[in-house]
């Protein structure tokens, strides 16, 4: 196989995998906001399992990301300084977020625990707010990832 069908099915391959990123997180997002409509919190079952299932979307885009975005960056393989210096600036502002997204979903994610109701709405304000800023980033990195490779 020549180098230039090599870099094709490459980059064919990270463009599928940041779509799949993308769908995740949009899946995720619309669940933030399913739950966000549900103001003021009340506890009640419906309640309970919207916010487990959002949970777990938020741990899957969250282990999507690093699977299929960050690992370019992890696996040293990477060779392009414009990617090196993004994940150089980005990389640990995510990695903060995926441990505050970590603490979100150990206090929220069990229906056997009692989740504290009166905590919900601002630790779910504070969490959209650090979405945005990871998405944020998250782009930043695709679009370097993405842009065409100087040969």
């Amino acid at each position: 196989m020549a180098t230039t069908e090599v870099t094709v099915d490459r980059r064919a391959e990270s463009h599928k995998a940041i779509q799949r990123l993308v769908d995740h997180r949009t899946e995720m997002l619309a669940l933030y906001g399913e739950l966000a409509a549900h103001r003021p919190f009340k506890e009640y079952p419906p309640l309970n399992e919207l916010l487990q299932k959002f949970c777990q979307s938020l741990i899957d885009y969250t282990a999507d990301a690093h699977l299929r975005l960050y690992r370019f960056i992890d696996s040293k393989n990477e060779r392009r300084a414009t990617m090196l210096d993004a994940a150089k600036c980005v990389y640990p502002k995510i990695a903060e977020s995926t441990d505050k997204i970590l603490d979100f979903n150990d206090l929220y994610d069990s229906l056997e625990q009692e989740n504290d109701l009166d905590k919900l709405e601002k630790e779910l304000s504070r969490l959209g707010e650090m979405l945005a800023d990871r998405i944020e980033l998250e782009d930043q990195l695709i679009e370097v990832l993405c842009a065409p490779r100087e040969e």
